[in-house]
């Protein structure tokens, strides 16, 4: 028995992608489909870091196209392609690096540093390129949260090498200065130096560059909303009210300088003892849920006050590679496929695709 392509095509049609909420045959990721008597082969090509997942979609996808009459062998592979999508008007793409994703809080002490370095440690875990760059002139911690040190070597003489670790390239203004420096700088100086941190450093072929911004809502942070070519920012928060107080200032910012807000992190929302497995919210309830429906923006999960989160960030290996397969480390790989899947349904940026136009005068 022959096997239609259309009964094939509309079974496959049948399966949904999880995460994206739509299916493979009308989004066209499903490709390259061979049939060869009771033999059928395809291959999906996601626009988002998804490693994890393609065990369960492949069993998924193999059981729809079997119940087409004729089907006997099914082939299945998946493929990862992230590409450049839209930032601010007027602000150019960095070379080798596609999108960039601001972690940002309105205050400082949420968690915001640990949630950056785990996110940029999950999506790579999920397959992208990913770099780091530390935004917070002033106290960076990226270094010792993703265990490095040294200074960054120069190759040409004119941009620097991002140290990597963990599979992930970081930069940072402590690997330029000692630790116990402290950088007495005016606004304008720190914004100078992050802009040549971020333009003068040899991304190579970025998928997601995570910026670790500095906390707060001011000048620094005003600047490079600008002048950073941002695809999204995540906003941290914990669920106590000052908190979501200083986020929904975070939230404005970025939107003032239209930014789109990917959604948000409620960090610390729980702590369950390790010793009884009491469960108690520390800092209130489920006030970054209520702070995603007020502004209508995507709850992306919620984390809990766990010591371990603090001790193995501090030990400069953070959760997600030091407990790959823990319950916490889930919690943030859902977190980045949540984040990388909102970056992919951004309008696409085809900036590259335009011929450049030079003028010159004949003699």
């Amino acid at each position: 028995m022959s096997v239609s392509e259309q009964v094939l095509l509309d079974a496959l049609g049948r399966v949904t992608d999880p995460l994206a909420g739509q299916d493979f045959v009308s989004t066209k990721a499903l490709r390259q489909l061979s049939i060869a008597g009771g033999d059928v082969s395809f291959s999906v090509e996601l626009g988002y870091p998804a490693q994890s997942q393609w065990p369960a979609l492949r069993a998924a996808l193999i059981g729809a196209a079997r119940t087409v009459p004729g089907v006997e062998n099914v082939s299945v592979s998946f493929s990862t392609k992230v590409v450049s999508h839209a930032v601010q008007r007027g602000v150019q793409l960095l070379p080798g690096v596609k999108n960039i994703i601001a972690v940002a809080s309105g205050k400082g002490g949420v968690g915001k540093s640990t949630t950056a370095a785990n996110l940029a440690l999950a999506l790579s875990a999920e397959g992208a390129t990913v770099g780091v760059l530390d935004a917070d002139i002033y106290g960076p911690s990226q270094p010792m949260m993703l265990g490095l040190s040294g200074k960054p070597e120069s190759r040409d003489g004119k941009t620097m090498q991002p140290l990597v670790n963990h599979g992930v390239q970081v930069m940072s203004i402590g690997f330029l200065v000692d630790a116990d420096q402290a950088m007495v700088w005016r606004g304008p100086m720190a914004t100078q130096a992050l802009d040549q941190l971020l333009r003068q450093t040899a991304w190579s072929d970025l998928d997601y560059l995570i910026v670790d911004m500095p906390p707060g809502t001011g000048d620094i942070q005003l600047s490079l909303s600008q002048r950073v070519p941002l695809t999204g920012a995540v906003i941290v928060t914990t669920p106590r009210d000052i908190a979501l107080l200083d986020a929904k200032k975070g939230i404005s910012m970025f939107e003032k300088v239209g930014v789109p807000i990917l959604g948000i992190v409620e960090n610390m929302a729980v702590h369950v003892c390790s010793h009884c497995g009491h469960v108690e919210h520390i800092f209130g309830a489920e006030g970054g849920k209520k702070l995603a429906a007020e502004y209508k923006m995507d709850y992306l999960g919620a984390l809990p006050l766990d010591i371990r989160i603090r001790e193995q960030a501090d030990s400069g290996c953070p959760t997600v590679v030091a407990e790959p397969d823990g319950e916490v480390a889930g919690l943030y790989r859902t977190v980045a496929r949540t984040v990388a899947v909102k970056v992919a349904r951004q309008a696409k940026d085809f900036s590259a695709k335009f011929p450049t136009i030079t003028v010159s005068k004949n003699t």
